[in-house]
């Protein structure tokens, strides 16, 4: 049985870590932890892995912390900058126990890895590419960890192409053009009644590809947050891994 416990665990997103944990046949719930609670409770004495699903505020402090006391991290916080994933890299370079492993998904929805790997593979062949996010309005980040993963993805793709700059007429903008990420505009929305959802437009002269990933509920969720954890309870994952697709046979 892997023991599993819940960083956030009252929390929208834990909460239902918390279900599905529970209900996995080979894991044992451990540990809940929340804000205010002492972080210091969850040890490998009775952790093999712990879930972070928190705020982007409080996530690094929390891996950190959780690092330090030898405990694997599966990490569903997003917000994530390159100098916060520095200094995971560097604690883990410094962590207690051999092989010790932290694994940060922009996203833990299957459609949303999958198009994430796709407008990859379409970006090289097409000289546009915009992406639109939609989320609830309680989301704190702005763009989504999922909506940046795939702005990077998609200019690696270009560049390994040798494509230019993306053509763009535009004189004025007040910010309607949305944030510029590694040459790619991202723009997001936050409106009442949505999820997760996340669009990608590859367009040619005279041709449009539309990739669309909808997350309608947050159980869409569970089968990444899963997978994650065995993968890092295998221990075949040490260091820092980011994205579900390292777990996929893509």
């Amino acid at each position: 049985m892997i023991r599993v416990s819940v960083v956030g665990a009252r929390g929208r997103m834990g909460s239902t870590v918390v279900g599905a944990v529970t209900a996995a046949e080979d894991m044992r719930l451990a540990k809940t932890v929340d804000s205010g609670d002492d972080l210091g409770l969850i040890t490998p004495a009775d952790t093999d892995v712990a879930v972070e699903f928190t705020v982007p505020s409080a996530s690094l402090h929390n891996v950190l912390a959780l690092v330090a006391a030898g405990v694997d991290v599966v990490v569903g916080t997003t917000g994530w900058t390159e100098d916060g994933l520095g200094r995971v890299r560097d604690a883990l370079a410094h962590a207690p126990r051999k092989g010790q492993s932290v694994f940060i998904a922009p996203n833990f929805a299957l459609s949303a890895v999958l198009a994430d790997r796709f407008a990859a593979q379409a970006a090289r062949y097409f000289e546009s590419v915009e992406i639109i996010e939609l989320h609830h309005p309680d989301k704190v980040d702005a763009p989504s960890g999922t909506a940046l993963h795939t702005a990077h993805a998609v200019a690696q793709a270009r560049r390994s192409a040798g494509l230019g700059p993306m053509p763009d007429g535009t004189q004025t903008d007040g910010g309607s053009r949305g944030q510029v990420v590694d040459g790619v505009h991202v723009h997001a929305v936050r409106l009442s009644g949505l999820n997760a959802h996340e669009e990608v437009l590859l367009g040619n002269p005279g041709e449009q590809l539309v990739l669309r990933a909808d997350s309608f509920d947050r159980s869409s969720f569970m089968p990444g947050v899963l997978l994650a954890v065995r993968r890092l309870a295998s221990e075949d994952f040490p260091g820092l891994t980011v994205g579900l697709d390292s777990f996929l046979d893509l």
